[in-house]
């Protein structure tokens, strides 16, 4: 799998501080401009840990928007300021960190969705793409939602479910990631 060198001054956390990380919350990569702002379900213990989004070895978020043609070069978690000068962002639907997303509540999910209309209404992106068709069902009571554009809109954006780009989520490659994630920006570069 393709995978970024990570810059000099990143140094991976300790064991210690991933399992000390639970609870904790990532900070929202936004700002004005954005053609795209991506919502992961939560963070792992690891991306808390390191600050990152996206951060666990094995996601595949990074190289699947590299290969979609969302960023000219493959982007280290650690990199992750370099993307709203790409007219991108990164938040999640439930801000807690966790070992596993199946130990978040249904009351958090819906809290979550709320949280994220807000934070969607406030910046206004082109799109908002949910990385996960069951946390978009969960916080937005969608129960039959699909993987790619949905007919309602969140915050009055539109949204387009992708696929988790967890490595736990085996029905999708990096390949068929990034065909996925392509087609979602061909739509907002139109």
């Amino acid at each position: 799998m393709l995978s970024a060198v990570p810059p000099p001054t990143f140094r991976p956390p300790t064991a210690e501080e991933v399992a000390a990380a639970g609870d904790r919350t990532l900070a929202d990569l936004v700002g004005p401009g954005l053609r795209v702002l991506f919502s992961g379900i939560n963070p792992s213990l690891y991306s808390a840990a390191t600050g990152h989004h996206f951060a666990r070895p094995g996601n595949r978020f990074w190289p699947a928007l590299h290969r979609a043609g969302f960023t000219p070069v493959l982007l280290h978690p650690s990199e992750q300021c370099k993307l709203p000068e790409l007219g991108l962002g990164i938040t999640n639907v439930v801000a807690r960190a966790t070992a596993r997303a199946d130990e978040l509540t249904p009351a958090e999910f819906v809290d979550g969705g709320r949280m994220l209309d807000k934070l969607v209404r406030t910046w206004q992106p082109r799109y908002l793409a949910v990385l996960g068709v069951t946390a978009y069902r969960a916080a937005f009571g969608r129960p039959r939602a699909r993987i790619g554009p949905q007919d309602e809109t969140v915050g009055g954006v539109p949204v387009w479910v992708l696929p988790n780009p967890s490595g736990l989520n085996a029905h999708y490659t990096v390949d068929t990631l990034a065909a996925a994630y392509a087609e979602l920006r061909e739509a907002a570069e139109r």
